[in-house]
């Protein structure tokens, strides 16, 4: 379980440096357009993907990973509110948040013992 979830938590990690992090810092199209689409600015890139590479830093790291964890939930909570709020494709683009937090705190159930214990799945 724990090589599992620290593979997940990996996957997770990477995702968010490719997917979010670097478009962010690199101001490219792609993450532009989606902010206009959200209704933001584009000025606010920088500051969102700082607060996600802390997240994300926070996550990976074993005595501050479940601080991580709860950060990120309501960075994605808010990424979710936003979706709605542009009436953007269910699915697909609202809920996408969910998806992904799903997965993460999958990846720290399996690679944290503490987190078991707080909720026993199995």
């Amino acid at each position: 379980m724990n090589k599992a979830g620290w593979g997940m938590s990996a996957l997770f990690a990477l995702f968010m440096l490719g997917a979010s992090i670097t478009p962010k810092f690199m101001v490219m199209d792609a993450a532009v357009d989606s902010m206009v689409a959200l209704g933001w600015s584009a000025d606010y890139l920088l500051l969102i993907g700082c607060i996600e590479l802390a997240c994300t830093v926070l996550y990976m790291i074993p005595r501050t990973a479940l601080l991580g964890a709860i950060l990120m939930t309501g960075l994605l909570g808010g990424a979710m509110s936003a979706n709605i709020r542009a009436e953007s494709p269910l699915f697909s683009h609202t809920l996408f948040s969910i998806y992904l937090g799903v997965f993460m705190w999958v990846a720290l159930w399996l690679r944290d013992e503490r987190v078991r214990k707080v909720f026993p799945l199995l």
